[in-house]
């Protein structure tokens, strides 16, 4: 069967048709995708004419050259399209493709006709109202919405704590972000790129208070409708909600997990209708995230259905290259950002799975857990179309405290919340190694998670833990974590686990147990000849708690997690 993504490439004869039966009456949004960069004013050898230093600057940390797709489109390319009468709305360099309004079907004949133009793709109809469920930013027609009520009362804050974080402790203290921040890691230095579907108020309410005056929201863009303004009371608040998870500031009340992180906030969903305009819109968002220079993105949306039902994704779609904003989200990572996405709400009802952009192999993908850790049933699961583990890892996305549309610390539920809670996070274990890359940080999180051992496409790997996760990065050295030779079990164990050697045979290891800060507790070189495994005594004496293992055979040493009982 032919993806549904081909099915959805219509001609420009059937364009024409559609139209001229009645759909011009309304604006309609295209894609033109073009054959070529030709004539190109910009240089790969002069990025800084359309890349910050601080973007060229997060590429040679991870050691990613510049390529075709890191070219604007060409400008000529663009006036030519617009001198047809057509609404230019943005370019897509990713894509190499212009994304247009216009209801005349002589214009898109036109523009069909110029010699650089490869095909054009409709991707708005009318937005009609038709109430049918559908997906989108995890509230508006996601299947549960997300809800808002009281936040769950606060877990007994640990003494020493240097943040008061109010109701917002629970979520926090999980996944041991406080731990960093107790070291000072808050995120500073670290920009958030935050795409969603408005931030109404945000630029008013108290929780963003210390984020205004230090000048901590450094803009905003919409890439919806071009021009307006993210703040307006009109837009939706699920940005806003979105955003104190991270950046909120109210001492006794709430602080999120990045309180002095950096932020973009972008809107790129339209919460009244679901369409795939909105996924070429996340790619200029992330397009433009990128060239700023962002760290981090954070995205709590996700899309499966639409309105008009000729747009449909199905669950064969979810295999990581398929939709436009899983493959928009793919190009992000692969220029070095860490794309954070939650993994959708789908988790009760007949879709199931997560959605896109939470396939992509290259997205961490957050779900959710109640204030126990206990899986929340509306969390979607995975596995990928192609089998892949998904979700990546869990955080608190039900009764999670978030700053609600009316300003107030309120609760809400929905992996909208768990995503940024994390991405909050990340942001301060990056900060405290800042020479790593995106994909360092995202597998020492992995592998220092609940549960790391024996992931499942309920939990992935687990509920963080960041300061192990620090432990860990500190004692593997400052490349990417490479896959592990060799494994622990059972995990976790009261004594005496058993170290086996995966597809690989050694002659001598050099077995060192480490505390959880990176102490040595103790070294032992073991003869292993012929051996399939060993069995490490040297838990015994050892109080329960988390530990690690670092394992050298003669080349770079590997480190793998180990949890006494």
């Amino acid at each position: 069967n032919p993806h549904s993504s081909d099915m959805k490439h219509l001609s420009i004869f059937v364009l024409l048709l559609l139209l001229t039966a009645g759909l011009a009456a309304q604006e309609q949004k295209h894609v033109v995708f073009l054959k070529n960069k030709d004539n190109n004013p910009y240089s790969l050898s002069n990025p800084g004419a359309f890349l910050t230093q601080r973007s060229l600057d997060r590429r040679a940390k991870a050691g990613i050259s510049l390529d075709f797709h890191d070219l604007p489109v060409t400008p000529s390319y663009v006036t030519q399209i617009a001198a047809t009468g057509a609404t230019v709305v943005y370019p897509l360099k990713w894509f190499n493709a212009v994304v247009i309004n216009t209801n005349a079907p002589t214009v898109l004949a036109q523009i069909a006709l110029l010699p650089f133009v490869d095909h054009i793709d409709q991707v708005l109809t009318d937005a009609p109202a038709s109430g049918r469920p559908v997906s989108g930013s995890q509230d508006e027609g996601a299947i549960p919405p997300y809800t808002v009520g009281k936040a769950v009362p606060a877990a007994t804050p640990k003494a020493g704590n240097v943040l008061n974080y109010g109701l917002a402790y629970n979520q926090a203290h999980m996944i041991a972000v406080d731990g960093l921040h107790n070291l000072g890691f808050m995120g500073q230095g670290m920009m958030i790129a935050v795409l969603d579907a408005g931030f109404a108020n945000a630029d008013q309410y108290a929780a963003f208070d210390s984020l205004r005056m230090k000048g901590r929201i450094l803009g905003t863009r919409d890439f919806s409708v071009p021009g307006n303004n993210v703040f307006a009371s009109t837009m939706h608040t699920h940005g806003t909600s979105v955003l104190s998870t991270m950046g909120a500031n109210l001492p006794g009340e709430m602080v999120g997990t990045a309180p002095a992180a950096s932020y973009w906030l972008i809107r790129t969903e339209v919460g009244d209708y679901e369409a795939l305009i909105e996924e070429y819109n996340w790619a200029g968002g992330a397009e433009f995230a990128d060239s700023l220079g962002a760290d981090i993105i954070n995205s709590s949306l996700g899309y499966t259905t639409f309105n008009n039902t000729i747009f449909d994704h199905t669950y064969a779609d979810m295999d990581g290259n398929t939709t436009p904003v899983t493959r928009a989200a793919d190009f992000a990572a692969s220029r070095g950002i860490l794309v954070v996405n939650s993994a959708g709400n789908d988790g009760s009802n007949s879709w199931h799975y997560i959605g896109a952009p939470a396939d992509g192999d290259s997205v961490f993908t957050i779900g959710a857990v109640d204030d126990l850790g206990t899986y929340a049933s509306f969390s979607s699961v995975g596995p990928t179309f192609d089998g892949r583990i998904k979700p990546d890892v869990m955080a608190q996305g039900q009764g999670t405290t978030i700053v609600t549309g009316s300003g107030l610390v309120g609760g809400g539920s929905g992996t909208s919340f768990s995503s940024p809670v994390t991405a909050g996070a990340l942001a301060c274990l990056w900060q405290s190694f800042p020479a790593l890359s995106a994909e360092a940080i995202r597998n020492a999180v992995r592998n220092t998670a609940s549960k790391a051992s024996a992931p499942d496409n309920q939990y992935g790997w687990g509920i963080p833990d960041l300061i192990a996760a620090r432990a860990l990065l500190s004692t593997a050295g400052a490349g990417s974590l490479p896959e592990r030779a060799f494994s622990l079990s059972p995990l976790p164990f009261a004594s005496s686990p058993v170290l086996r050697f995966n597809d690989h045979k050694p002659g001598r290891v050099d077995v060192e147990i480490l505390s959880v800060t990176g102490q040595v507790l103790q070294e032992r070189e073991y003869d292993v000849s012929g051996q399939p495994s060993i069995r490490l005594t040297g838990f015994d004496p050892l109080p329960a708690g988390i530990y690690f293992v670092r394992i050298t055979t003669g080349g770079s040493p590997q480190v793998i997690r180990a949890v006494k009982l």
